[in-house]
């Protein structure tokens, strides 16, 4: 499932190389860490950050069948699961979370560009959602992804195949 990156980075450096390899039980607790780090500003701003439930929804959730480890050099640098939508109608991207220093470098960019590339390939609709405010939207509109309704708390994005 690895994969060399190519992707440019903002600045114009190459992206480091990473790889995705399957999630394993043993790292669901370094994701419910992760995310509790990537989400707390977001989460703070918007009046819902509470120590216990932001771990929770990894731990509850996780799948070996559909979560990945991004690695940068053989160390943990971020995870996504990406699923059948429970509709039915396509995939369902969400926990892609990066490490801050794994940030910024081309790197988020060239994991979702492979994912896409998979869905592209088996005519797949792609949905997620993004807690408003967030600086990842930015990221997924500029792949493609458009606001099929939000919330007060969450924006809901499809992309469509190509």
């Amino acid at each position: 499932m690895g994969t060399m990156n190519v992707d440019m980075a903002r600045d114009g450096a190459a992206a480091p190389e990473w790889t995705l390899r399957p999630g394993r039980a043993e790292d669901v607790g370094a994701i419910a860490e992760l995310r509790a780090l990537v989400m707390r500003e977001d989460l703070e701003r918007l009046g819902l950050y509470d120590e216990h439930r932001v771990r929770q929804r990894v731990l509850d959730g996780f799948s070996e069948t559909y979560t990945s480890v991004i690695e940068t050099g053989g160390a943990f640098a971020g995870s996504v699961t990406y699923r059948p939508s429970g509709t039915g109608d396509g995939l369902y991207l969400e926990h892609f979370y990066l490490a801050p220093e794994a940030q910024g470098r081309g790197l988020g960019t060239a994991v979702l560009r492979r994912l896409l590339e998979r869905a592209d390939s088996a005519g797949a609709s792609v949905r997620l959602q993004v807690l408003r405010g967030s600086a990842a939207r930015r990221l997924y509109e500029r792949e493609g992804f458009t606001v099929e309704s939000e919330d007060a708390i969450d924006v809901f994005m499809v992309r469509e195949p190509r």
